[in-house]
């Protein structure tokens, strides 16, 4: 169990409630917020600092690890340190986000997922949607968790019952803002498009910092009816994405490495 918001985020606590009773949890998670920081490995003096907390998962004191690190460092030192055997799964989130479209590199929680399987162990990560400037703080927003869960147990008692879906190495969970019996889940592909994008800075001292801004911009034109974008902005829909984490292909054009092996060319 990890996150990138860190060891004390609600949605962490809410994930761990929806699944305590249906394995042994281990949480591992950054010790702070690290949103934004992908399957980044950052070095530093402090880098690999675990320190014990005590969760309530449940009424239940849960001996929990907060680590001095990236989501994936955490993962990492999960696995390598403090994990009796090899875990069955790596549960990601619940996260405050959407991570959807071309951002899901950029994302910390995906970041974590990628870790453990680079490590032979299946993920899923789960998200739910927050304003961008809340997306950074440790501030965290009021949220109804108990549908969420309903959909996170349903989910899971089906993996353990039958394994991963074929050929899915990461899924991908989104939430909509609302949920209730009615709504519906769909398996979507990723988007080709940024769900949000950077805007142009305005003119400024170089010498001094800036953050670059984000803003949500979606053309309905660009979004594939069957993509994560879609289900959620415009289905109301749980998105579950399957992602394979193979980012090559095979070039059917063999005239480039025809070509590039033409030694006179140069």
């Amino acid at each position: 169990m990890t996150n990138d918001d860190g060891i004390l985020s609600p949605g962490l606590l809410a994930l761990s409630e929806a699944v305590s009773d249906l394995g042994e949890l281990l949480i591992v998670a950054p010790s702070f917020q690290q949103t934004g920081m992908g399957r980044s490995f950052p070095q530093g003096e402090s880098i690999g600092i675990i320190e014990e907390k005590i969760l309530m998962i449940n009424d239940d004191p849960t001996k929990s690890y907060g680590v001095y690190g990236s989501p994936a460092q955490a993962v990492a030192y999960g696995i390598l340190e403090l994990s009796h055997r090899k875990p069955d799964l790596c549960l990601c989130g619940i996260n405050y986000g959407e991570n959807l479209g071309l951002s899901l590199t950029c994302s910390g929680t995906l970041g974590a997922a990628f870790e453990a399987h680079s490590q032979g162990i299946k993920a899923l990560a789960f998200s739910i949607p927050t304003s961008l400037s809340k997306q950074h703080s440790e501030s965290f927003e009021e949220i109804d968790w108990a549908p969420i869960k309903k959909v996170i147990r349903r989910i899971l008692i089906k993996i353990l019952k039958e394994g991963f879906p074929e050929n899915a190495d990461i899924l991908n969970i989104n939430f909509p803002e609302l949920i209730d019996d009615s709504t519906l889940i769909k398996f979507t592909r990723q988007s080709p498009q940024n769900y949000s994008e950077f805007l142009i800075p305005p003119e400024r001292d170089f010498k001094k910092g800036y953050e670059l801004k984000t803003e949500k911009r979606i053309n309905p034109n660009d979004t594939p009816i069957n993509s994560d974008i879609y289900a959620m902005k415009y289905e109301k829909a749980v998105s579950i994405t399957p992602l394979k984490w193979d980012l090559s292909f095979d070039l059917k054009d063999k005239s480039w490495e025809k070509d590039l092996n033409q030694k006179e060319a140069e």
